[in-house]
């Protein structure tokens, strides 16, 4: 409890950001809430199991896609949500079943090209999705700072369940069976873990609140085109995020993706003609300098120290 009641708190602190009445502030408070579901998704396949998935883009579109078909035809808006949640759940058990006995870089181009097939059939179905001329979702008959105070706490309910699915999964059997996975995938299964359907779990939970937050994408903007949710940068920057803050963390993700919402505001958008470069660099320093994320520094600073040779030889004769 007393790790979670500050949680609880910081939630409670941002959900009270509309009465401050900026609608700038909430969408960054929407887009700090969209990426951080999709980082905590891409946490329980890429951090807890250590399976680089590439296929956040994959059903962030399936999830947009889906819940603007239904709310076209005229299905409730939280119905076209849940249903693309349930979409993108679906999509990604069956998917996990073709490609989970990948490993590495090969799973890693597999879980990359589902989203290119995905763009390549919305762009072909003109009858169902509008093809290359994209969707128009209808307009909410509500006022401009009602839609941005219900899509904002509408996306950090969604953001809160998926931390608290994560912190279910690290305290679960679950999350123990994906850490051996990642520690050692074949000794696992000797000892009795069911890996096949461990990572089949896991990929589905890192995409049904994907799904999810697509569809709320989609209603959140009125307007959707196969190139915008499914782009590859949708899969990159999860990653990204994670691995900032500190991939295979509960809290991490998280941090990761506030801290690339500021990049991306407050330095990125004063650097378009190198946004792509910028991006890069900072990889290369996550991997080779921060590998253990915000949070894995801070622990090893408070890390005790080891006690020297000379006294702990002292000790031992005592």
């Amino acid at each position: 409890m007393t790790r979670v009641l500050p949680v609880v708190l910081v939630i409670a602190l941002v959900a009270a950001l509309p009465l401050l009445g900026d609608n700038y502030l909430l969408r960054l408070g929407t887009m700090g809430a969209m990426y951080a579901v999709m980082a905590l998704s891409w946490n329980v396949i890429g951090g807890f199991a250590g399976y680089p998935s590439f296929a956040t883009a994959a059903f962030f579109g399936l999830g947009a896609y889906t819940g603007a078909i239904l709310q076209g035809a005229g299905v409730y808006m939280p119905l076209a949500w849940v249903a693309a949640c349930l979409a993108a759940a679906l999509f990604a058990g069956l998917l996990g079943l073709a490609i989970l006995h990948l490993k590495g870089h090969y799973f890693a181009i597999a879980s990359l090209v589902v989203a290119e097939v995905l763009l390549e059939i919305t762009t072909s179905w003109t009858s169902l999705t509008g093809g290359g001329m994209g969707l128009n979702l209808p307009i909410l008959r509500i006022s401009v700072d009602a839609q941005a105070r219900l899509f904002f706490w509408a996306m950090l309910a969604l953001a809160s369940l998926t931390l608290a699915m994560n912190w279910i999964v690290a305290n679960h059997r679950l999350g123990f069976g994906l850490r051996c996975i990642r520690q050692n995938e074949d000794a696992s299964g000797m000892v009795g873990i069911n890996t096949t359907l461990y990572k089949v779990i896991a990929f589905i939970l890192s995409a049904v609140f994907v799904g999810g937050a697509g569809a709320l994408y989609a209603s959140w903007v009125f307007y959707i085109e196969p190139p915008d949710v499914f782009a590859t940068l949708t899969s990159v920057k999860p990653i990204v995020m994670a691995l900032l803050g500190g991939a295979g963390t509960v809290l991490g993700p998280v941090i990761g993706a506030v801290l690339f919402l500021v990049m991306e505001e407050l330095v990125w958008r004063n650097l378009l003609e190198i946004h792509a470069a910028a991006l890069g660099i900072l990889i290369v320093i996550l991997i080779f300098f921060l590998p253990g994320g915000v949070l894995g520094l801070f622990k090893r600073r408070r890390k005790p120290a080891a006690p020297s040779r000379p006294l702990a030889s002292a000790e031992a004769g005592r």
